[in-house]
């Protein structure tokens, strides 16, 4: 049995991963969809201080309280910097990384370095607080506004992701060029990540959940977790 640790993007809650966690739980895994601080049915710890530190300890937390290990994080979009830090903040707790159609950052990187100009504008669409920033109109009407602190934040990394086993990148490639597809030209060329790309909107959960699925199956299976890592730096 393994534990995947679910993250979900901007604006959205634990709630966007709900049929892959039947199926995951189905498969006989452990699966935990976490909602961060400042967002969704947590929104009323929305305030100027929440910042990517505090979703990095949000999901650090329930590694240490439930004593994860071996853990499979799947992040999607914006979950990427979050599950980035808190691999590196618990590298022992963490066998794999699945990066869903989302940023794979470096020290320095906040989402709003990573951006492009178009979703910069997005960022700086705030609510009257200025705490965080509107969700997009086609989003889920269970969307929230986001803590823009934790766009602007950039993520500080201590080596500690060179212990991870396995890192794993889902593109989703039905938009002829997305805000992630640099990132995935960059990581199918280096060994040490398995790269997939699937026929989807950025919305992986919703549009190929059987793909999905049997890719965050393989990250737990066989070749997953317990493997030496592949050649090659982070």
């Amino acid at each position: 049995m393994a534990t995947f640790v679910l993250i979900p993007g901007m604006c959205h809650g634990g709630w966007c991963f709900q049929d892959l966690v039947e199926d995951l739980r189905g498969h006989g895994h452990r699966a935990l969809p976490l909602t961060l601080s400042g967002v969704s049915e947590r929104a009323h710890l929305l305030r100027g201080g929440v910042n990517l530190d505090t979703h990095i300890q949000d999901v650090t937390g329930v590694l240490e309280a439930g004593d994860v290990r071996d853990a499979v994080l799947a992040g999607h979009s914006y979950g990427g910097m979050v599950m980035t830090g808190v691999a590196d903040r618990l590298p022992g707790r963490v066998a794999a990384l699945a990066y869903l159609d989302a940023f794979v950052p470096e020290d320095g990187d906040s989402c709003w370095t990573l951006a492009s100009e178009q979703e910069r504008q997005w960022y700086a669409d705030v609510e009257e607080t200025g705490y965080a920033t509107r969700p997009l109109p086609f989003f889920d009407p269970r969307a929230t506004p986001h803590p823009v602190a934790s766009l602007l934040q950039p993520l500080r990394l201590t080596g500690g992701l060179a212990s991870v086993r396995r890192r794993v990148y889902v593109y989703a490639d039905r938009d002829v060029r997305s805000a992630f597809t640099s990132t995935y030209e960059r990581l199918r060329e280096d060994p040490s990540w398995t790269v997939h790309a699937l026929d989807s909107g950025h919305n992986l959960m919703r549009d190929v959940p059987r793909e999905l699925l049997g890719i965050l199956l393989d990250a737990a299976g066989p070749g997953g977790p317990g493997t030496p890592p592949a050649a090659g730096g982070w």
